[in-house]
């Protein structure tokens, strides 16, 4: 008897630690798949949850690289609001925005007379921001004497208002973000070395949607939703043809790009509830830029082999993608449809000088 109840006092407790193990998976499949509103389960963005979790509970300064509308801001919002600061202010500005003294101003505030038009004290930005988190959108648009002023408040927490004589220190946690590379905009003396490793502490790569295309359909499960949702109407579907002709395309755009396109679809479906594939947007088939002159490599390379053939015109490819952005890997790479890994690896293979 004793034997008996042991064996189902065991067996109920390997139930219920299976139980809990369940849960604990459930929970963590729903927080990882979305943290905060970052939509995603491949394995790049996996890896970035994974890096997130180290950060949300530190104060350390954090640089995010990506495309424009891979959610870079979203990335920061889940940094502060899952972090210890997430009771305080969270302020985002895009740098590129303002021009130099509207944006010194928004920064770092005024005193009233600095200049005309300042009829009061205004508090700027970090001010507004002291015990939370400051996002600099797009830092590698500010100038040079923009970027001294930020490292100043980097390196000792301090900043003059415009017009001010007494510095104001703040404790703020910065994000900032860019969509250029910013160890290229410093070798081209663009962007301040030491700026660059003060905001380099740790840097997160939000991948492109192209690199992630498993994503697809939990991301545009979660915009039908959404458009669902503003408008209370049914959800929409997709039919698969229109699905299919999604991992089709190379998504310049990003996120933000397939975000508005399942918003027209459902504007343009009306009242059906399967969204039809003619409906689908006609994507232009863009020729590249020196054309004639691609025409007639490849017509020189027909007497080659196909592989030769192949590696001139992607050389060529690449060498006139680097004139063109003045070596800026992340636009060529975008403009190719490729990763910045593989363009950085096919740019070492054909020994292209940078």
């Amino acid at each position: 008897m004793d034997t008996t109840v042991e064996e189902i006092d065991a067996y109920h407790e390997a139930v219920a630690l299976r139980e809990k193990r369940i849960r604990d998976l459930e929970d963590e499949l729903t927080g990882r798949y979305r943290f905060a509103d970052i939509i995603g389960k491949s394995d790049p963005m996996r890896r970035l949850y994974a890096l997130l979790d180290k950060l949300v509970d530190s104060d350390v300064t954090v640089l995010v690289h990506g495309e424009n509308g891979t959610g870079k801001e979203l990335i920061a919002r889940a940094l502060h609001f899952n972090g210890p600061r997430k009771l305080k202010q969270f302020v985002a500005q895009n740098c590129s925005a303002l021009n130099d003294q509207l944006l010194e101003s928004e920064l770092f505030g005024h005193v009233k007379g600095s200049f005309t038009g300042a009829t009061r004290d205004k508090p700027g930005l970090f001010k507004v921001a002291d015990g939370g988190t400051f996002f600099l959108d797009e830092v590698a648009d500010m100038s040079p004497a923009m970027q001294v002023k930020l490292l100043r408040v980097l390196q000792e927490s301090t900043f003059v208002p415009v017009g001010g004589t007494r510095p104001e220190r703040v404790d703020v946690r910065i994000i900032a973000a860019s969509n250029k590379e910013l160890r290229e905009a410093v070798l081209r003396r663009e962007f301040r070395e030491d700026l660059f490793y003060r905001l380099h502490v740790v840097a997160l790569e939000v991948p492109a949607l192209r690199e992630r295309l498993e994503d697809l359909p939990v991301l545009v499960d979660h915009f039908l939703d959404g458009v669902a949702s503003r408008t209370g109407k049914p959800r929409k579907k997709l039919h698969p043809e229109l699905m299919a002709a999604f991992y089709e395309w190379h998504w310049p755009g990003n996120v933000r790009e397939l975000e508005n396109e399942i918003e027209r679809l459902c504007v343009l479906a009306g009242d059906a509830e399967v969204v039809p594939p003619e409906l689908r947007a006609q994507r232009p088939a863009k020729a590249p830029a020196g054309a004639a002159h691609l025409a007639a490599l490849v017509q020189r390379g027909l007497g080659s082999d196909l592989a030769t053939a192949v590696g001139a015109l992607e050389k060529e490819l690449i060498e006139s993608g680097l004139r063109e952005t003045k070596g800026n890997k992340s636009r060529l790479a975008e403009r190719l449809g490729v990763s910045r890994t593989t363009l950085i690896k096919k740019i070492r293979e054909y020994g292209i000088a940078e």
